[in-house]
């Protein structure tokens, strides 16, 4: 099968390529052969290829930690599910492995692409807004990387929650795409100061909950304009700098600082992980969310694909459909 592989660690477009005789993976117990329909682009793909995330396969290994397939065969052969491949054999390829207990049955309202992106990030959009911070209707919410792929996650289901929706972004394009996902007030961080005009829109008061997937000046930023009892969720750092909290302002402010690895639901509390996706699969059905798919590439596309992601070049997700 054709697959893309990694031997060294370097920028996707550089070290990302397209082997056309890979061996077809072999379901071991307890696994299933699916035939990718679609990969969605991931922030840690990147991070993975340069060797920068904490969970690093052997190489040579196939990015790609997300997607929407077609079981090979056995007893669930045909079923369409999405979930997370059995690394080393990541999603850009033309076959990889799930485990069964953690596929899950991909929504019938959304395509292939749609659908490839729904898990990861609106997965970790729930547990933050819902299992850690706690979202109430009414609550003012502010998010970052908002036209981005987890971002605009947040935006919509911040919305299903009742929430009024603050959206940060970089530049006039991405403040389009967030207006366009139904966020409340959209600020564009290159041309004026978020947290004025955080305070500004809340009457002073800040926002209750911040989601941040990007550290850095995005956190520093929100310590000065979160709320009375507030909590920023910590997603990751996609602006490569990791914050040190000043916990002696979080201590006189009487705000939370709270962590989110969506990951070790996976092994901590699966059941969780399923009742999510089941919530977040009726919110498709009723077209209440819906992944915003700003690219669609074909298999030989997924280096630049990652590369885009990489660099911050892209809005919404960005999928790699299957041969």
């Amino acid at each position: 099968m054709r697959a893309w592989q990694v031997t060294e660690s370097g920028e996707p477009r550089e070290v990302m390529r397209l082997v056309p005789d890979v061996p077809r993976p072999a379901a071991g117990p307890g696994q299933l052969l699916v035939r990718v329909r679609a990969a969605a682009v991931n922030f840690p793909d990147a991070l993975m290829v340069r060797g920068q995330y904490q969970v690093r396969p052997p190489l040579p290994f196939t990015p790609g930690v997300e997607l929407c397939g077609e079981v090979a065969d056995g007893p669930r052969a045909g079923e369409r599910v999405i979930g997370n491949p059995v690394l080393p054999g990541g999603a850009f390829a033309e076959y990889a492995l799930l485990e069964a207990a953690a596929a899950f049955p991909a929504p019938g309202a959304l395509d292939d692409a749609e659908a490839a992106a729904l898990h990861i990030g609106y997965q970790t959009a729930w547990f933050a807004l819902h299992r850690r911070a706690g979202l109430r209707p009414g609550e003012t919410l502010l998010v970052h990387a908002a036209a981005g792929g987890v971002g605009s996650a947040a935006v919509q289901l911040g919305r299903a929650a009742g929430a009024r929706v603050i959206a940060v972004v970089g530049g006039p394009e991405k403040a389009s795409v967030a207006r366009e996902l139904g966020a409340d007030l959209v600020v564009d961080r290159t041309a004026e100061d978020f947290p004025a005009a955080v305070r500004e829109a809340t009457g002073g008061r800040g926002a209750d909950v911040v989601f941040d997937p990007v550290g850095g000046a995005a956190y520093a930023g929100s310590a000065k304009c979160v709320a009375f009892e507030g909590r920023i969720v910590v997603i990751g750092f996609a602006s490569g700098e990791i914050p040190a909290p000043a916990l002696g302002h979080a201590l006189v402010k009487n705000y939370s600082i709270l962590g989110l690895h969506w990951g070790l639901y996976n092994t901590r509390d699966p059941r969780a992980v399923r009742a999510a996706h089941e919530e977040l699969t009726k919110l498709a059905e009723a077209g209440v969310v819906r992944p915003l798919v700003s690219d669609r590439l074909p298999l030989t596309g997924a280096a630049e694909a990652v590369q885009r992601v990489a660099d911050g070049r892209s809005t919404g997700r960005v999928v790699v459909l299957g041969a």
